[in-house]
Formats: structure tokens, sequence, C-alpha cells
């Protein structure tokens, strides 16, 4: 594997991504910030990796909310 030390998501699997999105926001407001199907109706971590994975532009959202998760989690420090 590559090494990319200025990539942010570099070694961040989306399936991490997703556990700590649930963990901070919650299915709830998940489905408020990013509008798909998978987070609204019914939503569970693996319904939802198999339509992220199949959707780039849902992925890039997800990726997207996770970085500024991260910023955010940062500035209360």
């Amino acid at each position: 594997m590559e090494h990319q030390p200025k990539n942010p998501l570099h070694g961040i699997t989306l399936v991490n991504m997703l556990e700590h999105l649930v963990a901070v926001y919650g299915w709830k407001e998940l489905g408020e910030r990013i509008t798909i199907r998978c987070f609204t109706h019914d939503p569970s971590v693996n319904s939802s990796l198999k339509f992220l994975r199949k959707t780039p532009w849902a992925r890039e959202r997800v990726e997207g909310l996770y970085l500024k998760s991260l910023r955010d989690a940062k500035k209360e420090e």
C-alpha cells in the first residue's frame, strides 16, 4: 500500500467512517445531513455500506461529513 501523508482518509475504511458518523450524529441526524434513503428508512450499517460502495456521489458526501466531524471535534478540544 502506498504511503499518503497528505490524505486524511488514508487507512480509514468506509465502515469506520460510517460507524463514527452514527456515533457522533445518530441515524436521524445523519439522514438529515445527508438525505439518502439508506440513512432515513430502516437504516443499518450493512445496507448503507452496500449503497455507498456503489454510489460515488454519496460516498463523497459521507467522506466530507466525516472530515468535518473530525475538524469540529478538534475545535472543541
